[in-house]
């Protein structure tokens, strides 16, 4: 316990699934935690959950998606808890399955700029925060989509080829600055983003690819972030961690 006591976490996404789930990890093990989301009402619920547990946390509101949103959600985040020291970028959109060459543009732009290009802006202004204080640390979240990929999901799947590209090149230019940066790659997780894109036949389709023979809980998930951000993952940096029950084995 206590693992993150003093210090000040962020959680893009936090208003449900992983996110929620991360969120309350940081504030279970000390950190005061701001829970940032486009739904309000969730938000607070999260940070009431947090609070009620005798932890500290705050909900911000911010679309990812738009540079200037990301920079606020930083610059406020400084000015409620005085100093951002670690960061988990898991926003994230999907689409029911299309083909290439009948997948909509706008359908396009929009996961592209809430996955990697909210990715992008959020570590810009995290990165800033934390070159002020000789430290901090990031998680970036993906999919086994980043390593590999299904047909129909061409926008999710190159935006989270593309975030692995991204952490590790950070990880690279920043890790001399006391900044480590990861990113997880969950397989199927049982969240609501699931349950709201994919089909039953989806579903049974996939269960068995997982060699665990079940899908993941976002509580599985938070606790590979939690220890990525905890003082025993301080030599891990530039890393790829998939959480997927062994899918990634076939």
């Amino acid at each position: 316990m206590n693992q993150l006591q003093n210090k000040v976490a962020l959680v893009t996404g936090a208003t449900s699934g992983i996110g929620r789930s991360v969120a309350i990890a940081y504030a279970r093990e000390g950190a005061k935690v701001v829970v940032n989301g486009t739904n309000e009402i969730r938000g607070q619920e999260v940070v009431q959950e947090i609070n009620d547990n005798g932890g500290a946390a705050v909900f911000i509101k911010a679309d990812i998606s738009s540079a200037e949103e990301c920079a606020m959600l930083v610059n406020r985040t400084i000015e409620t808890f005085s100093r951002l020291d670690i960061a988990c970028n898991n926003a994230g959109a999907f689409y029911p399955t299309v083909p290439v060459a009948d997948f909509d543009h706008d359908q396009w732009r929009h996961i592209i700029n809430v996955n990697l290009n909210g990715t992008f802006y959020c570590m810009q202004y995290q990165l800033k925060a934390m070159l002020l204080q000789g430290q901090g640390v990031i998680v970036n979240m993906a999919s086994i989509a980043g390593q590999i990929t299904f047909p129909g999901i061409s926008a999710y799947a190159a935006s989270k080829h593309a975030i692995i590209g991204l952490t590790k090149t950070a990880a690279l230019e920043y890790g001399a600055s006391g900044i480590r940066i990861n990113v997880v790659g969950p397989a199927i997780i049982e969240t609501p983003m699931v349950d709201n894109n994919f089909t039953k036949e989806q579903l049974d389709f996939l269960l068995p690819r997982h060699p665990l023979g079940r899908f993941g809980k976002a509580a599985e998930v938070a606790e590979l972030v939690l220890w990525l951000c905890s003082p025993a993952a301080s030599f891990v940096n530039g890393a790829y961690y998939p959480i997927d029950g062994g899918y990634l084995c076939h």
